[in-house]
């Protein structure tokens, strides 16, 4: 399983530095939670911020993956790409027209995720899924950093791999937002996900990303 760093609890005085000290440590994936303040009660930041950091990625090879958590998601996909987003993953309560967001966002070269919030069935994802390249389940509730993990949800990346492997989907990616840290991250693998995310249990003011980064690795490793 990849680790996917989370901006939203690093440094942002030296947003540069800490997305390097992520690639240096061998992340290879860097995900970004983008807030309207209106899906979500806060505001993060938009294609400005990732254009700056795209060529840092691009640098290390690595993947930008941008969590659209805005409503009207459609309004802004071309500028995300244009900003230089390898995958764009919307929420399903986002948008009364999720599957044409979704051609969208293959329409303009990116790959295509779905989110889905923790109160939202997984059913609303199924006749999605042979469009999509990512499915994110929400293990918290959106908009904060630094919450603990619903466990009840890992049981929709359970029935999420089952579907998977039912359809002959290996491509598909599984990813787990919310809450995972070195408690955690074991139960996010065995429940089936490729991915997964952290934020505040990786950029901490007591630790540096590599020590982070060992910790969870060994989590994972004796899990």
């Amino acid at each position: 399983m990849q680790l996917a760093p989370s901006l939203l609890t690093a440094d942002f005085t030296r947003l540069g530095a800490e997305v390097e000290a992520a690639f240096e440590a061998g992340i290879r994936w860097l995900h970004l939670d983008v807030m309207d303040g209106r899906f979500v009660p806060n505001l993060s930041f938009g294609p400005l911020v990732i254009r700056a950091l795209q060529p840092i990625a691009q640098h290390y090879g690595a993947i930008l993956d941008a969590h659209l958590m805005i409503v009207e998601p459609e309004r802004y996909l071309a500028d995300f790409v244009a900003a230089g987003c390898d995958y764009l993953t919307i929420h399903a309560e986002a948008t009364p027209h999720t599957h044409r967001a979704v051609q969208t966002i293959h329409e303009l070269g990116a790959k295509a995720g779905v989110a889905l919030n923790p109160g939202t069935p997984l059913g609303t994802l199924e006749a999605l899924l042979p469009d999509l390249d990512l499915a994110l389940i929400m293990t918290v509730n959106p908009g904060f950093g630094g919450q603990r993990l619903i466990h009840n949800c890992l049981a929709k990346v359970a029935q999420l791999d089952a579907w998977r492997t039912q359809q002959s989907r290996s491509d598909l990616l599984i990813q787990v937002d919310g809450g995972v840290n070195a408690q955690t991250i074991a139960d996010v693998q065995r429940a089936g996900a490729d991915l997964a995310v952290v934020g505040s249990a990786l950029y901490q003011p007591n630790q540096t990303v590599t020590e982070a980064l060992t910790m969870l690795r060994t989590a994972l490793a004796s899990g």
